[in-house]
């Protein structure tokens, strides 16, 4: 059986990350022009552009986490493309009510954005995800030096915002948000040096012995 080498499956990955990142804007655009977004359209594209921000930013920080559990180094490159995705979602989100929910009338922005705390919530997301955009360039991360690794923690902070912004905003329905909420705390927790330790030592442990079973399998194959 031919082997896929590792830049093989980054390119389809990365493919793959291109694609399934810009199905929701496409069928967001798609459903507008067949005016498929129900008795309230700017509602129903903020949801949407919200709900796939949300999801890109964490899946964006499941990456490095995946790498620790399950070693998948080709996976890397990902981070970089899902948490840009997931900054366009967010500046279309942050279009959608600046622009066709208020008319970009900066009074009513403003009284709506100190007003509603979901609004200064998610505004302050956007703040802080903007220079981890601006920076994420090679040239940017070779300038900064250690300050490009420490600004860019910063995006765990994001995401914790993002999940509350989601739970202001739906209200009652707050199942969805609570699954964001707990996975985000998963790959949290993954990241503290004593819990990230343990998992790699279980993981080498792990690998060991399937290492050993598939010698000895061989073996028994060929004596």
């Amino acid at each position: 059986m031919t082997r896929i080498s590792k830049k093989t499956q980054q390119r389809s990955l990365k493919l793959l990350a291109h694609i399934g990142a810009l199905i929701p804007l496409l069928l967001i655009i798609w459903d507008f022009n067949q005016g498929q977004l129900g008795a309230d359209p700017i509602r129903e594209m903020t949801l949407r552009t919200g709900k796939t921000a949300i999801t890109l930013l964490v899946l964006s920080l499941a990456v490095t986490p995946l790498k620790i559990w399950f070693g998948w180094q080709q996976i890397h490159p990902l981070r970089k493309i899902l948490g840009l995705y997931a900054f366009l979602y967010v500046a279309i989100h942050l279009l959608i009510f600046v622009w066709l929910d208020y008319g970009l009338d900066l009074e009513l922005i403003l009284e709506a954005t100190f007003e509603k705390q979901y609004a200064l919530v998610g505004f302050t997301a956007f703040l802080i995800l903007l220079p981890l955009t601006i920076t994420s360039t090679r040239w940017a991360m070779r300038k900064m030096g250690k300050n490009w690794t420490r600004l860019h923690r910063w995006v765990y902070l994001a995401g914790i915002l993002a999940v509350v912004h989601y739970l202001l905003l739906v209200k009652n329905a707050y199942t969805s948000p609570l699954i964001y909420a707990a996975i985000l705390g998963v790959l949290l927790l993954t990241r503290i040096k004593p819990v990230k330790q343990a998992i790699l030592r279980l993981r080498r442990g792990l690998e060991k012995r399937w290492a050993a079973r598939g010698r000895r399998k061989q073996k028994e194959v060929y004596p």
